[in-house]
């Protein structure tokens, strides 16, 4: 892998990989947390319209740039990024990772296609009122950090995406989408030399010596709420969240900590103390989970949990059970093992996907400037201790800080 930085400022990162198909990913340090002057949902809204037309193509000519090549475009929005990609064969990734860099630097947001595109985000947003497994959990962490940026609502409210212009989306995108807050990773079957050689041309081109400075992310100390709020919604199911404010991108030990902490009591396997005692041995959910969301200047551990409505207390019970469990007792040098094993093979198994690789690595660019390798991440897991990991479920799910939000 070679990682470097562009004279204008444009971070990258290139990665040879045996496959025919090859990644690219462009990756812009600017989320909801930084639509302060600017209508709520602003930055999910430029990720929506930023497809709809350059100065050099129409969104016609865009939709149809790289299907007809067989290859794929997306974007996605998150609370601290907007992240383009695209995946096509390799021999068309030059084309893919120009279109990427043409879309964030002259994007024209012609207003017939914003009218269009308002009502299909607003459908977007009354969507969640279906889907409540989910707006449980945004409407938790947005509690959870209410008056801080980080407790924006990515998708905004339908009143505030009424009120977006085009000439307030080219504001954003002209403030935010500066080189210096992009990062550009590329994953392909090609050789590393070659492929920076291609990227610094592509910026040069880009760019062409002019380029606007970043306007700075304003940080802010996070002073959580604590709350136990229930919501009557009268679904069949009833939606719960439990949790907490947790360690930040940038605590490297205790985040580490954390995400083995998450993956023990509730990962992916049916193995992981919640959904074995929840769901394996009682039947009492349908799903149950525990996730940990990293953030520049904190982090969020939540469970969360579905379960018909008599099973609800059975199930909180349960849950905190084995928290305490975590909190009271060290966790076994074989059972501690074992659960880093499981954690490391879930990574290297998910690193193995070149997609994935590639947004790990414009994740890593933005956050960190450089790439945390693989072996720097098993170093790490394989640090933590039993005390370690106790000490993270007594801070994390302390009592007195512990919030929960149920949908009844």
């Amino acid at each position: 892998m070679l990682v470097g930085k562009a004279p204008c400022g444009l971070k990258y990162a290139v990665k040879r990989s045996g496959n025919a198909v090859g990644y690219c990913s462009l990756t812009i340090k600017c989320g909801t947390r930084d639509e302060e002057g600017y209508h709520s949902g602003i930055a999910h809204f430029t990720e929506h319209t930023i497809f709809k037309g350059t100065t050099h193509k129409s969104a016609r000519v865009i939709n149809g740039y790289l299907d007809r090549l067989g290859g794929d475009l997306n974007a996605f929005t998150t609370k601290e990024e907007i992240v383009l990609h695209s995946t096509v064969l390799k021999e068309d990734l030059g084309k893919a990772a120009g279109l990427l860099l043409e879309l964030a630097t002259c994007p024209t947001f012609p207003d017939d296609d914003i009218a269009i595109e308002k009502g299909v985000v607003i459908d977007e947003i009354n969507s969640y009122k279906d889907s409540p497994a989910d707006d449980v959990y945004d409407k938790f962490e947005e509690a959870l950090l209410a008056g801080h940026p980080l407790g924006r609502p990515i998708l905004g409210t339908a009143a505030s995406v009424r009120k977006i212009t085009s000439g307030e989306l080219k504001r954003f995108v002209s403030e935010r989408f500066t080189p210096a807050n992009m990062a550009l990773a590329v994953v392909a079957d090609i050789d590393e030399k070659r492929l920076e050689q291609g990227v610094l041309r592509l910026a040069e081109k880009v760019f062409d010596g002019h380029w606007k400075e970043s306007v700075p992310r304003v940080q802010r100390k996070v002073e959580p709420s604590v709350f136990n709020k229930t919501v009557e919604k009268r679904n069949h199911e009833v939606n719960a969240v439990i949790g907490g404010i947790a360690p930040s991108i940038y605590d490297e030990d205790k985040r580490f900590d954390t995400i083995l902490l998450a993956n023990i009591l509730g990962g992916p396997a049916s193995n992981s103390k919640l959904n074995d005692l929840l769901r394996e041995r009682n039947g009492w959910v349908y799903g149950v989970e525990a996730s940990y969301t990293q953030y520049s200047e904190t982090g969020v551990m939540a469970v969360t949990m579905g379960c018909e409505r008599n099973n609800l207390e059975k199930c909180l019970a349960g849950a905190r059970k084995v928290i305490r469990k975590m909190q009271d007792d060290l966790m076994s040098e074989s059972a501690l093992k074992a659960a880093k094993k499981q954690l490391l093979g879930q990574l290297a198994i998910s690193s193995d996907n070149g997609e994935t690789q590639c947004l790990s690595m414009g994740k890593s660019l933005i956050s960190f400037g450089g790439i945390q390798s693989d072996e720097m991440n098993r170093k790490a897991i394989e640090s933590v201790t039993p005390e370690r990991l106790r000490e993270a479920a007594r801070s994390i799910f302390k009592e007195e800080t512990l919030s929960s939000l149920i949908f009844l």
